[in-house]
């Protein structure tokens, strides 16, 4: 006697959910490997999905990751990370997409560590990772590392993410000043990232999203090489495609020291669903 399995999908077990609006978006991104690197050790990978139970439960997905480690591991680190996010966070069975990103983080931290049990020369590993999801008329942050969020909304630039770097602690402790912090020796010291096994507490929280909010997701080697007014000019006018380009020149023309990516959003519409 065959035995016959029934097919089924990840949706079947979850909750039902009222998709009320759906996020329209125009996107433009660009890497480059920088002036002094070797290889680029950066990733960025976005998912925009037009099946419904995902726009109510998931949403569009974006990512950029830097990964670190050197000898080619680095740049595994972000790749992987990047890749299963995306598999894993829809493939999640939950309805709520802030448990689905929260988990999807930790299988994204245990698989990288994995590696590097498995694979005795990626010890060390590692990678920072932003992800925005866009999940009806809410933003999904999470965040891991010194790689960035901003939100532009009625002309202002905003960070939304915190760097988690010794830095940024010192900041945060009133020890130095920001600008202080942007020149330190030590600025580039991680104290969360994925790949380490101590420390894994990445930020995950919500916004509200409003038609003509923009997103831009960079890399460190964006941030590291142009002024928050460059990037605010730059994000005040122009489709995304450019905008995500001229980010990146800024960054090459202000010493191009390391790999820069630069990922963009524009909200262009909350459509209320039919």
């Amino acid at each position: 006697m065959q035995e016959i399995t029934a097919e089924f999908s990840h949706a079947e077990l979850r909750e039902s959910v009222e998709l009320r609006v759906i996020p329209e978006v125009v996107v433009g991104c660009k890497t480059d490997i920088g002036l002094v690197r070797e290889i680029n050790e950066d990733k960025f990978e976005y998912f925009l999905t037009e099946d419904r139970d995902q726009l109510a439960t998931r949403g569009h997905v974006f990512i950029v990751c830097d990964g670190m480690g050197g000898h080619a591991a680095g740049q595994i680190a972000s790749e992987l990370s990047a890749k299963i996010f995306i598999e894993t966070y829809y493939g999640h069975i939950g309805s709520d997409p802030i448990e689905a990103a929260r988990s999807t983080m930790n299988m994204v931290q245990r698989f990288i560590l994995n590696v590097q049990t498995a694979i005795p020369k990626r010890k060390g590993m590692g990678t920072t990772m932003e992800v925005l999801a866009l999940c009806q008329d809410r933003a999904i942050i999470a965040h891991i590392g010194d790689s960035r969020i901003y939100r532009m909304r009625g002309g202002v630039l905003e960070q939304i993410t915190k760097d988690h770097s010794w830095v940024q602690e010192m900041v945060d402790a009133h020890v130095m000043s920001e600008e202080e912090a942007e020149q330190h020796p030590n600025r580039n010291a991680l104290t969360r990232c994925i790949g380490h096994n101590q420390d894994f507490f990445p930020d995950i929280f919500t916004l509200d999203l409003e038609v003509g909010d923009q997103f831009l997701l960079c890399s460190d080697g964006v941030t590291k090489c142009t002024s928050f007014g460059q990037m605010s000019a730059i994000m005040s006018s122009g489709h995304p495609s450019k905008q995500a380009w001229d980010l990146v020149l800024a960054a090459m023309a202000g010493g191009g020291s390391d790999n820069a990516t630069a990922l963009v959003v524009h909200v262009t519409d909350l459509k209320p669903a039919e």
